[in-house]
């Protein structure tokens, strides 16, 4: 950590240092310029972060699918062309996870915390902004825990109204308590994975599946807050998962408990239901509980999720908890360039801006960052094309419908329909992928 020194002159402030904002600023350090990062851990912390390392991840420790063939890998592979700093870290901290890009998130936040402490063109200070400076390129990317200060200041510029609060995290166990003569080792269709399979997997009967059910159902939720219950609409992207039970009793059998692509290696059958557990730290004495955000209290949740099969005597290393997350209704207020309309010089990223999913976030920090340089050097903007991923998620953020918004993540349906759409859907998506990579020029590089 770099203490505050008045006498060192920044070109560009970056705010917040989660994802967006540390690759913001790698960007806009590597172009030469010098980068003051504000990032208020540890001298506040949030209800969700422990540590004071940077780019911790809060949620998954998934950044998503690597395959080609899925919107992810698409975004994945633009920003590994554009020279992305928490990619190609990631990449170097990666877990096995199928064709997923899944990370040790100790050792991942650990690795972005030095890059950044480590460039010379980088300050990084240990406070919290309160307010928008002024007079030079400010990229703004505070992450859905935004402190009470600045979502005021926020809230002041853009209306009350453009602000929504919802997020929930999932529970870890430790990986030995895990009763493997219940669980099983299998990677969903065996695509490309190890041959005993990256996840480990806690099958159910129909009977186990009803009575797991009805007891999330009954169990005790914490209590929402103010600003909670004055909007009953929840972030869809990462949905709790006793919100989703509540919506049919097979709405888990067809989201995070979906049993497509396994077999139970003791019946030969696929089951009824499963609930899969990803390794969370490269020692693989952690796993998550891949989909079960939740804002069960704490008791319950211990009570209900040891009813999975396997999860019977699990030690919980962190149990889930709802969060505060703070976006912007980013259509009418963000640009496609990421320029925040009402405050001439700010640029928003991350989930701020209103995108879902980890490399939504740095790809836009990346471009905050890209633009924050080309606003110091008096440069036209760039808004990337609409046929890129991360063009189409731009495009979205500029151009949705501002009364239906919600938080937007990387998927096939954001991009320009094809000339010709190959009929089967794998070479669809490829076909959209080519498009893509070719539609970058060299202005990004």
């Amino acid at each position: 950590m770099t203490a505050p020194n008045p006498d060192w002159t920044e070109d560009v402030i970056v705010i917040g240092g989660g994802l967006a904002g540390a690759e913001a600023a790698w960007q806009v350090a590597e172009r030469g310029y010098r980068v003051r990062l504000l990032e208020m851990r540890p001298e506040r912390m949030t209800p969700a972060h422990r540590s004071d390392r940077l780019a911790e991840l809060v949620c998954s420790n998934s950044l998503g699918s690597r395959l080609p063939d899925r919107a992810t890998g698409l975004l994945m592979e633009e920003l590994r062309r554009l020279g992305s700093l928490l990619v190609r870290l990631a990449e170097a901290e990666s877990l096995p996870a199928g064709g997923a890009l899944a990370v040790d998130r100790d050792r991942f936040a650990a690795a972005v915390t030095a890059a950044i402490s480590g460039h010379p063109n980088i300050r990084l200070e240990r406070h919290e902004a309160q307010t928008l400076p002024a007079g030079r390129p400010v990229v703004l990317a505070t992450g859905p825990l935004t402190s009470d200060a600045l979502a005021a200041e926020l809230a002041r510029l853009t209306g009350t109204d453009n602000l929504f609060f919802f997020d929930a995290i999932a529970p870890v166990v430790e990986t030995e308590s895990v009763d493997m003569s219940r669980a099983f080792r299998a990677s969903r269709w065996e695509r490309g994975e190890q041959e005993e399979g990256d996840y480990l997997n806690c099958p159910f009967n129909k009977e186990e599946y009803e009575r797991f059910l009805a007891a999330l159902l009954a169990a005790e939720t914490i209590p929402l807050r103010d600003f909670e219950r004055e909007d009953k609409r929840f972030f869809e992207g990462c949905l709790a998962v006793e919100v989703l039970a509540r919506r049919g009793t097979e709405a888990l059998r067809f989201g995070p408990m979906r049993p497509v692509g396994l077999r139970n290696p003791r019946t030969g059958h696929r089951p009824w239901a499963v609930v899969q557990l990803r390794q969370d730290d490269r020692a693989g004495t952690l796993s998550n509980l891949v989909g079960f955000q939740t804002n069960l209290k704490w008791g319950e949740q211990e009570k209900v999720f040891r009813l999975i099969p396997g999860l019977e005597k699990a030690v919980f290393a962190r149990l889930g908890q709802m969060h505060r997350n703070t976006f912007l209704r980013a259509p009418g207020l963000v640009e496609a360039t990421l320029a925040l309309k009402p405050a001439a010089g700010v640029f928003v990223a991350g989930q701020l801006a209103g995108v879902e999913g980890y490399l939504g976030s740095v790809g836009t920090g990346l471009l905050a960052g890209l633009n924050a340089v080309r606003l110091r050097q008096g440069q036209s903007l760039l808004a990337p094309a609409p046929e890129t991923m991360l063009g189409a998620i731009c495009h979205y953020l500029a151009e949705a419908e501002p009364a239906t918004f919600q938080p937007v993540k990387a998927n096939f349906g954001l991009l320009p329909p094809l000339a010709e759409p190959p009929r089967g859907k794998r070479d669809r998506y490829a076909a959209y992928a080519a498009r893509a990579l070719a539609a970058w020029g060299k202005e990004c590089t």
